[in-house]
């Protein structure tokens, strides 16, 4: 083989070797490039070629390591928390606070800017297209609130968990999308000192 022999084709979708090497900080970063163009452009805007012209690499690069659109879109709403880890917060003290505790503990996701950015991304992406509405659903249903209100003696527990989840999704919808005010300014406390009883009533026995 001589030095003037033409370099073997790079197979379509896979990275070259420089590029795979940047290893766990080019995924991280196409990882955080991602949520935030899906948080501020939707997911009908939002390309893999931009995403990867944001996280500084190849477009190849993004469908190496997540695939298709869906599949990127899916990684980076992936919030930073554990469900299994919180629901034994949620859950934990007496029956009657339940409500309380799951209203502070919404609240204090969407204010954190580290989370609120995927869920963002969620909500806007959610209303026009199927992908971020099973994300959504996934999420914020099975993932969280049915597994809540399955360790409750309550009856009908998945048509409580969707009440909850619709009535707080509510409120992350005028408070952090639509920014309506006075929601959008309210303090988190007073907030969370009125939807607490109602999702009590959701959530709590009888």
């Amino acid at each position: 083989m001589t030095d003037d022999a033409p370099a073997a084709p790079r197979r379509r979708g896979r990275p070259s070797r420089k590029a795979a090497s940047e290893g766990p900080d080019a995924r991280t970063r196409i990882l955080e490039a991602a949520r935030t163009e899906f948080a501020e452009r939707g997911y009908d805007k939002t390309s893999i070629r931009g995403i990867a012209k944001a996280a500084g690499v190849d477009a190849a690069l993004v469908h190496h390591y997540f695939g298709t659109k869906d599949e990127v879109f899916a990684a980076a709403i992936e919030v930073t928390f554990e469900p299994a880890l919180v629901i034994p917060t949620v859950l934990g003290g007496p029956s009657e606070g339940l409500g309380e505790r799951l209203a502070r503990f919404f609240l204090s996701v969407w204010e954190d800017p580290g989370t609120r950015t995927p869920l963002l991304a969620i909500l806007r992406s959610a209303v026009t297209h199927e992908a971020a509405a099973n994300v959504l659903r996934d999420f914020v249903l099975r993932r969280l609130l049915e597994r809540i209100a399955a360790e409750l003696d309550v009856p009908d527990p998945t048509f409580r968990a969707e009440l909850a989840a619709s009535h707080m999704l509510g409120i992350a919808m005028l408070r952090y999308v639509v920014r309506a005010e006075p929601l959008a300014s309210a303090d988190p406390e007073e907030i969370v000192a009125m939807v607490a009883p109602t999702l009590q009533r959701y959530l709590g026995e009888g």
